[in-house]
């Protein structure tokens, strides 16, 4: 049978194997000893009333001390090599062993209550600041995760997970209502009016128009087109061009120069209506999930996505190669800071210890009948010889006291008996 118990002798084992040595060499003295004594007193037994006792002490003794190694050898073999019934006790009980031994630290060891009352008593958050805290181990947990990352990325690509994520994310997308969110971030853009800002912008691009001189051709052919050709031919167009550029300038600069111009109160009202719109309109959130759809659904969307991801992937491969990691530094920095944050807030570190508790306890409690299980084959594998071998190095040396004690009460129960010989029955 191939062993999986411990490696044997080990250095303690040693020790207890010769402190069992001692012990049963005493043992076997003092049993040798009451025998002596027994036949000298047997031999000298008219010499004095005394010798009676001191005989009926030692033949008690041998008695018990013989009867104590007998059942304390039996425990662990055959006494003297003989197939004795009831012998070898634990050798021939090796599978009951194991399965009570088993059985016995499931129930008491692992049970819920004591397992979690021991899992509380740690503070694991505590433990997980202290590491975290520490720059030379973040610093190496960042290396670990930053060789990680190129691998994850491989392995999503090749199990189709990256398909996966971006319908997952376009399906998440497609049940967003955008419009009370384009409402909300429009009403956060025009606080304070600063929605005016970009209504400056408008009025310089409308500016910029008039004042270019491609654009004043255009306009100046379409006047032409609208007048009569008589008005053409007094050159009208021209007229009304110089009125129209400069009545827009004029307007332009009156703007700019007013803060309060009735114009921009009329942006202000359009940009509240349709801020309005966008919270309450049916019609306007049609319109907002149409084009969010058509958004969607371009395929110009998933290009983009597959490039963002390629970018991404090459600036990983690239950066997790190079000398000074980007990637790294950060990690470090994060794994640091979300070590010290831990430490300071206790709040967090206490919740934190209540999911260790309730994970690991709930291990456990689903692999505590496998742990049984494995104890006990692992007992039942080992080789008999060596099994009983390490049980007695274990509880041998207390056993062999056990025969001390059985010649000491045999002894005084000998001369118990011989005194009630020699007082009521001689």
């Amino acid at each position: 049978m191939v062993s999986n118990a411990p490696s044997f002798p080990t250095q303690s084992d040693v020790k207890k194997a010769r402190a069992l040595r001692r012990v049963k060499a005493l043992a076997t003295a003092a049993l040798a000893l009451c025998v002596l004594v027994f036949v000298l007193c047997r031999i000298y037994a008219d010499v004095s009333p005394v010798i009676g006792f001191i005989g009926a002490f030692a033949e008690a003794a041998a008695i018990g001390g013989l009867a104590d190694w007998y059942a304390v050898v039996a425990l662990f073999r055959h006494p003297l090599g003989l197939p004795i019934p009831h012998t070898a006790i634990i050798p021939s009980n090796q599978t009951r062993i194991a399965d009570n031994l088993g059985s016995f630290i499931e129930s008491n060891f692992l049970a819920p209550e004591p397992v979690r009352k021991k899992l509380q008593q740690v503070d694991f958050a505590a433990l997980v600041a202290d590491w975290l805290a520490d720059e030379k181990r973040s610093e190496g947990l960042s290396i670990f995760v930053a060789r990680l990352m190129p691998k994850m990325l491989a392995a999503m690509e090749n199990t189709g997970l990256r398909g996966f994520l971006l319908k997952r994310v376009t399906d998440q997308l497609e049940k967003i209502d955008v419009a009370p969110i384009a409402a909300d971030l429009l009403a956060t853009f025009t606080h304070e009016r600063r929605h005016q800002r970009l209504f400056d912008e408008m009025i310089g691009l409308l500016g910029g128009f008039l004042t270019d001189e491609d654009a004043q051709d255009a306009l100046r052919d379409r006047i032409r087109k609208e007048l009569p050709t008589l008005a053409n031919f007094f050159r009208a167009d021209a007229y009304l061009l110089k009125k129209i550029l400069h009545s827009g300038a004029s307007l332009i600069e009156d703007i700019k120069a007013d803060d309060d111009h009735p114009m921009r109160h009329e942006f202000d009202r359009f940009v509240a209506r349709f801020i309005d719109n966008l919270r309450h309109s049916p019609e306007y959130r049609d319109r907002a999930e149409e084009l969010k759809r058509n958004l969607l659904a371009r395929p110009e969307l998933a290009t983009l996505a597959d490039g963002l991801w390629k970018e991404v992937r090459g600036f990983i491969d690239r950066d997790v190669g190079a000398a000074e990691s980007m990637l790294r530094t950060h990690l470090t920095g994060i794994f640091v800071e979300v070590g010290r944050s831990l430490a300071d807030d206790a709040n967090i570190r206490r919740d934190m210890n209540e999911g260790f508790v309730v994970a690991l306890s709930s291990f456990v409690e689903s692999q505590k009948s496998g742990v049984s299980s494995f104890i006990s084959e692992q007992v039942r594998s080992w080789d008999l010889g060596q099994l009983t071998q390490v049980i007695e190095l274990n509880i041998g040396r207390d056993l062999q006291y056990i025969r001390f004690n059985g010649m000491a009460i045999g002894g005084l129960a000998g001369i118990a008996l011989h005194t009630i010989d020699v007082l009521f029955l001689s």
